[in-house]
């Protein structure tokens, strides 16, 4: 499997130059898809600028001077994606991978958001014992224990929901309901970057997929139900922009 693609089927919000070089770097295979992340050492070289050539950025991610969501990634490939937390401690920086209107992009955040994350459930199972299993967005997944399969209180969690967690332990400090009134983010589509309080969930039929309304200061806006990403309830649990 090739290591490159080249730079003009790249993903358009990619901070790289298209027709000064021929060749980009591909994502490997990892917790996102290749077009919805952006490579590490891409982010080392292109977007923080603490290397001018990719065996640069490849010696300092392999000196393990990077973490992503509180680990150390030596990957010079590894793919960075929607929500990921990335920490530089040599200059005491960290960052959070957010959507905006051109693409995903870097934020700068408070040291203290460094250990924390918000994910989305992107499906529940049943293990053995009872025990449910949540699928997060980034290709995690946290184990939540049932004290009787037969009445499954602890189940709280439903399909679109959001789980801020801790990094890296991943244990779940606050959860946020898919529902109305609460604060979301569209992560992908022609309104992605905007953040709007939920107006309406409407239900999808076997022609249409669901889709939500949301509402901000320029007014209401609808877009897929799989595109939005619940954030918060009277404000946001983390921090979105530097």
């Amino acid at each position: 499997m090739s290591r490159h693609w080249k730079r003009e089927v790249a993903p358009g919000f990619w901070p790289i130059p298209r027709k000064r070089f021929v060749w980009a770097i591909k994502p490997a295979p990892g917790p996102h898809r290749a077009d919805e992340s952006l490579p590490l050492a891409s982010i080392v070289r292109d977007v923080l600028k603490l290397a001018k050539t990719r065996r640069e950025a490849k010696t300092i991610i392999g000196r393990g001077e990077v973490r992503v969501d509180g680990r150390i990634i030596r990957e010079d490939r590894y793919p960075v994606g929607l929500m990921d937390v990335l920490e530089i401690p040599a200059i005491k920086e960290a960052y959070r991978i957010l959507p905006s209107r051109k693409g995903l992009g870097l934020a700068k955040i408070p040291a203290e958001e460094a250990n924390v994350k918000l994910c989305k459930i992107s499906g529940k199972t049943t293990t053995r014992g009872g025990h449910l299993q949540l699928n997060l967005h980034d290709g995690r997944s946290i184990l939540v224990r049932i004290r009787d399969p037969r009445n499954p209180v602890e189940d709280v969690f439903k399909v679109g929901d959001s789980l801020l967690v801790s990094l890296p332990d991943q244990k779940i400090l606050n959860h946020v309901r898919m529902e109305k009134g609460v604060l979301a983010l569209a992560v992908k589509g022609g309104s992605m970057g905007r953040i709007g309080r939920v107006v309406e969930i409407k239900r999808g039929t076997m022609l249409s997929p669901r889709r939500i309304v949301l509402e901000d200061q320029q007014g209401s806006f609808e877009t897929l139900y799989e595109y939005v990403f619940p954030i918060g309830t009277e404000k946001p649990l983390i921090t979105l922009a530097a």
